[in-house]
């Protein structure tokens, strides 16, 4: 486990509890530290240059925002992602979704509108080019375009409470490469609703996109020991 992460820098600007609590969920999300792995709390310290105070306070808080479980007689372990949590996400976001999608429709300005088009083809780019860490920056930039383009604060709020945990699913489903090109497909038909005004058409297209993707990330399941 600990052979995964390295030296954070003690340079940074942030409280040191609060750079471990970002590389260890960075780790998580991105699935370099599995679901049922043990933290603990000596090596982690010890490969990341650091003691263990700060080491401590960030698996508190992993542990209050769901990342890890503490297990009695096994100690602290990477929270696992059951169905029903995939499921329960995943119904609120494309709920979500489908609003800030037809909100977008309606109000968008020409500037975000341009904005996403040019957010659409660079994600198109990197499918092509076959680059996982540019494909997920560019999907959350895609979605978060979207969602600021309602503009709606509350529905902004809220999506963020979700953020962490919508991010790890995200993860999951964009190493399957052969979900990509569908992904594509799928981004430009939501854009192309939004440019045309169409709030019906574009609220249907994004909630059957997050479907599509729940679906595909519980069929990885049986084929995978990811969750």
């Amino acid at each position: 486990m600990a052979g995964k992460l390295s030296k954070v820098n003690l340079n940074n600007y942030k409280p040191l509890r609060e750079v471990i609590f970002d590389t260890l969920r960075e780790a998580i999300i991105m699935g370099e530290l599995k679901p049922g792995e043990r933290l603990m709390e000596v090596q982690l310290a010890e490969k990341m240059g650091v003691s263990r105070t700060p080491v401590r306070e960030a698996i508190r808080k992993l542990e209050l925002e769901g990342f890890v479980t503490m297990v009695p007689r096994r100690g602290v372990q990477v929270a696992s992602l059951s169905v029903k949590d995939i499921i329960d996400v995943l119904e609120i976001r494309a709920a979500l979704d489908s609003l800030a999608t037809a909100l977008a429709a309606e109000r968008i300005t020409n500037e975000e509108l341009k904005d996403l088009k040019h957010v659409n083809n660079q994600f198109a780019s990197y499918v092509e080019k076959e680059n996982l860490q540019n494909l997920i920056k560019k999907d959350v930039e895609f979605h978060e375009i979207i969602y600021r383009s309602s503009p709606n604060e509350k529905l902004l709020q809220i999506t963020n409470n979700l953020r962490e945990q919508v991010h790890r699913f995200r993860v999951i489903y964009m190493k399957n490469q052969s979900a990509h090109k569908g992904l594509v497909v799928e981004h430009t038909e939501i854009l192309d609703a939004i440019q045309a005004k169409d709030a019906e058409r574009a609220a249907m297209l994004a909630r059957k996109h997050i479907e599509n993707q729940e679906q595909a990330i519980l069929n990885s399941i049986g084929k995978s020991n990811l969750l």
